[in-house]
């Protein structure tokens, strides 16, 4: 692998575990440890553990800090309170995505108030210099990158909470969906968001870089009797799709605005004044002719990404954005961006590989916990 891939603070836990380790956002990241259907299915089943520390983690302090994100994001951040989380979207003035994130507002124990933002590692520098052009505007917001000096891991599955809950110093099962808050792992501070990318229960938690080791191993201990398991990025990729999540460059770009992609949810319209608000309203107003849906092919090969959608006639209406063998529904499923007009039909197909396949429109997600 090349010199210049950067290492995550798990790195060597990682390679001692056995993982395969790729290139991935300017990373080396494990792929999977032993399999990535076994490592699906012990999220889905029990809980599993996931090195996310190439996401960036940017901090935001100081007054104007919500005023900031709220120009920056498409979901409101001001009325959001201490402990909350939300899902947002960064736009251009066009509407194109150029990042979704996720902002917690947190409270140190000395009851410093501040933001902190996840931002995917392939946009990371972009996102930093994105945010650099509007400080000038804020001059009393402390604006700083936090990704290199901390490490982010995440817990997903049923039993990743009940677990693991006794060795932190709050009780994370008091935790809402989408609540964050900063405590103690032995004696070592961490922050807890009840948030994940796997469609399973779970939390995040960012922690100094190194303190990350020691964590990750305290983690599998305790979680050693009820099958924890290491997953890496394929697991992660499965389980999302399955989830219905969409994957930045995927099915998110910056010629792809939120509502086209089935993020309305994720955007605070009317009366705020954010950078790609005005086209947002506009496409609210007259949608685009493309929407995100989920298939299912009548295949047992899957439909990879990129393979063209056509309609009954034979027209091209879209293509595949992601596409892989479920584990969980053991056959096909993927995600497309189809022309609307051609939706209420269900009357589609994918070339895969030069065979039409029939393909039913399923609402997403494919899979929802119980």
């Amino acid at each position: 692998m090349s010199n210049d891939l950067a290492k995550t603070p798990l790195d060597s836990v990682h390679r001692e575990a056995g993982a395969r380790m790729v290139p991935f956002a300017g990373y080396e990241m494990p792929i999977y440890y032993r399999s990535i259907v076994s490592e699906h299915n012990a999220c889905r089943e029990k809980a599993a553990l996931f090195d996310v520390s190439h996401m960036g983690r940017l901090r935001f302090d100081g007054v104007g800090s919500e005023a900031l994100l709220d120009k920056l994001l498409t979901r409101k951040v001001s009325d959001m309170p201490v402990g909350g989380v939300r899902y947002g979207l960064i736009c251009n003035d066009t509407g194109g995505v150029l990042d979704d994130v996720l902002v917690s507002h947190l409270e140190t124990p000395s009851q410093q108030r501040y933001h902190l933002m996840v931002v995917n590692a392939s946009n990371r520098v972009k996102i930093l210099k994105w945010i650099e052009s509007l400080l000038p505007e804020f001059p009393k917001v402390t604006f700083s990158d936090r990704t290199d000096i901390t490490a982010m891991i995440a817990v997903q599955g049923p039993l990743a909470i009940e677990t693991s809950k006794r060795i932190f110093h709050f009780d994370i099962s008091k935790l809402k969906y989408y609540q964050a808050t900063i405590t103690n792992q032995f004696s070592k501070p961490v922050m807890l968001s009840r948030t994940g990318y796997t469609g399973e229960d779970g939390y995040e938690l960012v922690c100094r870089a190194e303190e990350a080791p020691r964590i990750w191993e305290n983690l599998m201990l305790v979680g050693r009797d009820a099958g924890f398991s290491e997953a890496g990025l394929g697991a992660r990729d499965t389980l999302r799709l399955e989830a219905g999540m969409p994957l930045y460059g995927h099915e998110l770009s910056e010629s792809i605005d939120p509502l086209t992609a089935q993020l309305g949810f994720a955007c605070t319209l009317g009366n705020r004044d954010f950078i790609g608000s005005d086209a947002l309203e506009g496409i609210a107003e007259n949608p685009t002719p493309m929407v995100r849906v989920g298939l299912l092919p009548d295949s047992k090969r899957p439909a990879r990404e990129g393979y063209p959608v056509l309609n009954a006639e034979g027209q091209a209406v879209g293509e595949i954005t992601s596409g892989s063998q479920s584990p969980t529904l053991s056959r096909p499923i993927a995600m497309a961006y189809v022309r609307r007009d051609d939706v209420s039909s269900n009357h589609l197909q994918i070339d895969i590989r030069g065979t039409l396949v029939p393909a039913e429109i399923v609402q997403l997600p494919f899979y929802r916990r119980s």
